[in-house]
């Protein structure tokens, strides 16, 4: 039986906005797929996993997590090609983190633009203090590096996503190795500051990439299910298989359960830019949920399902072809609301 799962992060609008966002939004196929859908028992929200609703739920999907924390370190190494070295293994992402008026906080890597050479330039500089700590350090892409964890495996981290935005004395590091943490990526931050890939950045109105952000710890793993990925993070996009063109192609061509990841929402909701959610909702409208509609009501998949989710919440919804048939439903976007 072929079924396609769709994960959406950040489809799901803030309590305090979702009146007014679901009355400006025209989408009349992914209102049909919500109406006649059955809703899953969803998992509850455990707010001291340092992660999303929508990573937590794909990491028990693809077999990469531990009591609930994603451990996609060696999945992602393995999809960009990296030896499968043995050990533990931590994702770092170079970041922009700034100065608040009170407090830091981390830049969204999504608009970070950093491209190969000044990522290979900052990672070149940093690798000695790396090796000198007894940290492993080697380059998957310019906005995905991979860190030997050897004996900070206890380090308790939290997904970049998780803590962008928001205060980051709450979601650095923890445990009994945090300290080490902090005085290596103090040293780091030093090296970094007035690096000539930096100088170069800031010229060109980019961030400074002045930190980096540990996570994802694992030492085995592989995907469970295949995965699909579109307008996706660089880690999540080397744990996908596959990258479909248009998702009609990928109906045709999936067998079995196939997962496909939207990442397009994320950037917008984390930046409260709504107009522009709205418009990347609606271009879903035209390129993920009119097409799922049609492959549904026509059978090319059996079940479709619908994860949605924003920082404090996901549902889990099922559709099928036998469904559609309930014409009395009308279509509305209801199920959004809170």
């Amino acid at each position: 039986m072929t079924e396609i799962t769709l994960v959406l992060p950040s489809a799901l609008p803030p309590p305090e906005l979702a009146a007014d966002l679901v009355r400006a939004l025209q989408a009349p196929s992914l209102a049909s797929l919500i109406t006649r859908a059955s809703q899953q028992p969803a998992t509850p929200i455990d707010d001291d996993l340092r992660a999303l609703p929508h990573e937590s739920w794909l990491a028990r999907k693809l077999g990469l997590s531990d009591r609930g924390q994603p451990t996609f370190a060696v999945a992602a190494m393995r999809g960009l090609g990296l030896p499968n070295a043995r050990g533990p293994w931590l994702i770092v992402n170079p970041a922009h983190i700034e100065i608040a008026r009170s407090h830091l906080l981390m830049t969204d890597m999504r608009s970070l633009r950093l491209s190969d050479a000044h990522s290979r330039a900052l990672f070149d500089t940093a690798k000695p203090y790396f090796d000198e700590a007894g940290k492993m350090l080697l380059y998957g892409d310019a906005a995905t590096w991979f860190m030997l964890a050897d004996d900070w495996i206890d380090l308790d981290t939290s997904t970049p996503d998780a803590a962008t935005g928001l205060n980051l004395t709450d979601w650095l590091p923890k445990g009994p190795h945090a300290k080490e943490f902090r005085k290596l990526q103090n040293e780091v931050q030093m090296l970094w500051f007035e690096h000539p890939a930096n100088v170069e950045r800031e010229a060109n109105g980019l961030a400074a990439i002045n930190s980096f952000w540990p996570w994802g710890m694992a030492d085995s793993g592989a995907p469970a299910a295949s995965l699909a990925t579109s307008d996706a993070l660089p880690w999540l996009a080397a744990i996908g298989q596959q990258k479909p063109a248009t998702l009609s192609a990928m109906f045709d061509q999936a067998s079995g359960e196939t997962v496909l990841v939207c990442d397009s929402l994320a950037s917008a909701a984390n930046s409260a830019d709504w107009s522009t959610w709205l418009e990347q909702m609606h271009r879903l409208e035209e390129t993920v949920f009119a097409p799922a509609l049609a492959a549904v009501k026509s059978g090319r998949i059996a079940q479709l399902r619908l994860v949605l989710s924003r920082r404090d919440a996901l549902i889990d919804l099922l559709t099928t072809k036998r469904a559609h048939y309930a014409f009395w439903r009308r279509p509305t976007l209801n199920r959004l609301l809170p």
